[in-house]
């Protein structure tokens, strides 16, 4: 006997691409039950941008997304856009400003970003607070044990995310669960995540809190924004967003002084040639950090008694100071993941599994990653409400 299915859509895991899956389902008049582990839906989006939930940015384009597949992200980025995710949030009264570099953040806190997604969903079956111990696929439809019952459906939304920031819940399970499905996944990495320095370079830790606005570089990719020291190594926003393009063995050059002129310490050196060249650092950058960097170039003495071609040197080495980080801080420290769900497997118009019909696939969980500054966000809306429309 063929077991009648108890809904028409199951959501695994009340994220942002999670309950923007469900909204649009249930508002298309679907039967969507909404399932996490947790206790409570958007965890993560509750403590994203300081408790104020960077929900989306103006500049999300395709160009700003990571993916083994470019244009994968177009499709769905295309169809909703940061200024479809604004016009709900308006239409919620939510007050919003934009802070810098196109990223737009709640005026008051994150919780009125859940609020209203939960109110968006009104019309969907919430099970909080149980694990998922067994998910079945037989004759078209899908079966998920967890807690103390079981529920059907024939279509089946993985929205579990990625294994960043393990203390609010997050694991690879959506990575297990696509592979039980016979999907590929791309090797998951902790992506805007601190990088760690060691060796000589361990002698940067006594900089510990100092910052300055710089140019990072990580492959292909550059970010001017701040640079933060740490005592493990390197952080802020230019540093988060290298990290990403950054491979084990790489370097990241970092442009200490991304104003100035190649010729700036010999002009320096004519129009103050007993100054020392801790001092003329100091104009740009901060004391603590112009002293390591001037001892590290090692011209004692003032700027007069330099030769032109030393000085050159020194201003092409500011200007692409090589770092060989030994590492990161992991999935703990980590914002979001790079890798996940392989595209190659989905379509990009619904985010279904081309292999196993009714099986869909969004948000962290899959191979694409935005930017630092709610790029990540506005994936999880596009590619959510990509999945909720087709269901």
């Amino acid at each position: 006997m063929i077991t009648r299915p108890t809904y028409d859509v199951i959501v695994l895991g009340a994220g942002a691409a999670g309950m923007m899956a469900a909204r649009v389902a249930s508002q298309r008049g679907r039967r969507v039950l909404l399932i996490d582990h947790n206790s409570e839906p958007g965890r993560k989006i509750l403590i994203s941008g300081g408790g104020r939930c960077n929900f989306t940015n103006l500049g999300a384009v395709p160009e700003r997304f990571i993916s083994a597949n470019p244009h994968f992200a177009k499709s769905a980025l295309g169809r909703y856009s940061p200024q479809d995710f604004i016009a709900l949030v308006d239409a919620h009264g939510i007050a919003w400003h934009e802070k810098t570099l196109g990223q737009l953040f709640c005026d008051g806190s994150a919780k009125q970003i859940v609020a209203m997604l939960v109110d968006e969903c009104a019309g969907v079956e919430f099970a909080f607070g149980g694990a998922i111990r067994d998910v079945g696929h037989a004759d078209g439809v899908f079966s998920v044990t967890h807690g103390t019952r079981t529920d059907s459906a024939p279509a089946l939304v993985i929205a579990t995310g990625g294994p960043a920031i393990p203390k609010l819940g997050a694991t690879g399970f959506a990575y297990d669960l696509a592979r039980k499905f016979g999907l590929k996944v791309v090797e998951p990495r902790p992506a805007l995540v601190p990088l760690t320095l060691g060796g000589a370079e361990a002698l940067f830790s006594a900089l510990s809190g100092v910052a300055t606005e710089v140019v990072a570089r990580a492959g292909k990719a550059a970010f001017r924004e701040a640079a933060l020291f740490t005592h493990r190594g390197l952080s802020g926003p230019a540093i988060l967003q290298a990290s990403s393009y950054w491979r084990h063995g790489e370097p990241v050059a970092i442009d200490f002084v991304p104003d100035a002129a190649p010729d700036w310490l010999t002009a320096a050196k004519r129009a103050r040639p007993r100054s020392s060249l801790k001092a003329a650092l100091a104009e740009a950058l901060p004391t603590r950090l112009a002293e390591a960097l001037a001892d590290r170039l090692g011209l004692a003495g003032e700027l007069g008694s330099q030769t032109d071609r030393a000085l050159a040197d020194a201003a092409r080495r500011l200007k692409d100071w090589r770092f060989e980080p030994n590492g990161t801080e992991g999935f703990a420290k980590a914002e979001v993941t790079v890798g996940g769900i392989s595209t190659d497997g989905l379509s990009s118009q619904s985010m279904m599994a081309r292999k196993v019909p009714g099986l869909y696939a969004i948000g962290e969980a899959v191979d694409v990653t935005g930017w630092l500054g709610g790029y990540n966000f506005q994936w999880a809306w596009a590619s959510g409400a990509a999945a909720g429309a087709a269901v």
